[in-house]
């Protein structure tokens, strides 16, 4: 066809193609024999316990040893890249790969692999370096395939030894998102792939919306992959709590979700009128401080939210220096990014209010600054009090009961 920009063109997961095409030439192309279907791009977003114990992986007994935590294993990770330096992938104790593997490391990557992570690839190859600039592709390979790392904490707190679930799997990495998003096409490719390189396990924490499966990227190829013998687990998704909010429904998907979590890093704020506000934060100052400093929401409203609530670019040094600042959460800037903002403006110390619909959910983030993470109810407490006072003493008390 005239004017037809091939991007990738497929021989697992369906038989077809994807380019770039304008509406006219779709047109025409519906025309041709052997026609099916065509759908537009779609752009699926990424999706972010005590699981090892509720599966009874303990380490020294049971079926952790007896499957011999993944050994031979395959494990292929479609999302972000990789932090290769990262030592949940060191190789130590790593046996090579298995004789049916095929995959490759890209060019650029080649003395950042070891027996660990045996492939890394990029989808497209435009986009250029696997390394992960999100951190959500690291994030997902060491929860499955993390390798042992004692010594682990979260800035001091949470020690103890890290670990994925199968710490003695190999890693396949498909890099196929960055933090916009992950491209329907790309996805596909890289799943292709996955299954010419000899990988026994797909792992994919991305989706949409729901669709039908014919009009599902994500379904589609995870159905090829399946009649191949490869299991694909898929995430649940972040939406809800509304009807039709689950991702990657589709019957031969392992589809993962998780509910509520029992631990916090709990940080611990501290009214003028001794009032105690709990939330969450990884970050604890060394030294505790008493002193008491202004409160100041950019917003200036206490029931509704205006841009300056969520504390992005262009915070005035004047009225924010030397304060405790409250940030909504949203507004298109992450919460460790609004941190920034607010010290980059002078601001000694941030309090995150989530929206009302998570309700009792809290993040632990490792901010640049001193900061708290409460809930919405919560939230409205802080800006009730600062009806009748601008001052407030940002004592933050961490406590590592894990709860």
């Amino acid at each position: 066809m005239e004017g037809l920009h091939l991007v990738y063109s497929y021989r697992n997961v369906m038989r077809g193609f994807a380019a770039r095409l304008s509406a006219e030439q779709v047109k025409e192309m519906e025309k041709k024999p052997g026609f099916i279907s065509a759908q537009p791009q779609r752009i699926l977003s990424l999706h972010t316990t005590h699981t090892p114990s509720f599966l009874g992986l303990q380490q020294n007994s049971g079926l952790w040893r007896d499957s011999n935590y993944g050994k031979g294993v395959i494990i292929g990770v479609l999302d972000t890249g990789i932090s290769p330096d990262h030592p949940s992938f060191s190789d130590e104790g790593m046996p090579p790969p298995p004789a049916k593997w095929k995959g490759k490391c890209e060019l650029n990557f080649t003395t950042k692999c070891n027996n660990k992570l045996i492939g890394v690839r990029t989808f497209p190859k435009e986009n250029g370096s696997p390394i992960d600039d999100d951190g959500h592709g690291t994030h997902t390979a060491s929860t499955a395939a993390g390798g042992f790392v004692r010594g682990a904490n979260v800035y001091g707190n949470a020690n103890g030894t890290a670990s994925g679930v199968a710490p003695l799997a190999h890693l396949a990495i498909y890099k196929a998102c960055d933090s916009t998003g992950c491209a329907s096409s790309d996805i596909l490719a890289a799943m292709d792939a996955a299954i010419d390189d000899g990988v026994d396990i797909l792992s994919l924490s991305l989706g949409g919306f729901t669709r039908p499966f014919y009009n599902d990227p994500v379904a589609l190829g995870a159905y090829t992959a399946t009649e191949r013998g490869i299991l694909v687990s898929c995430s649940a998704g972040n939406s809800g709590p509304t009807n039709s909010s689950l991702s990657n429904e589709a019957p031969w998907i392992l589809t993962v979700g998780a509910s509520t979590l029992d631990r916090k890093i709990k940080a611990t704020l501290q009214l003028g009128n001794q009032h105690e506000i709990e939330g969450e934060s990884a970050f604890h100052p060394k030294v505790l401080n008493s002193t008491f400093f202004p409160l100041y929401e950019p917003g200036k409203n206490e029931h509704e939210y205006t841009e300056g609530s969520y504390c992005q670019d262009g915070l005035v040094y004047n009225s924010n220096g030397g304060k405790i600042v409250l940030c909504q959460v949203g507004g298109g800037i992450s919460r460790v990014g609004k941190g920034q903002v607010v010290k980059n403006s002078g601001g000694l110390g941030m309090i995150i209010i989530n929206e009302e619909e998570n309700g009792f959910t809290t993040s632990a983030n490792a901010h640049v600054l001193p900061a708290l993470d409460v809930t919405y109810a919560n939230g409205m407490k802080i800006l009730a009090y600062m009806n009748s006072t601008k001052t407030c003493c940002p004592d933050y008390i961490p406590r590592n009961d894990n709860r």
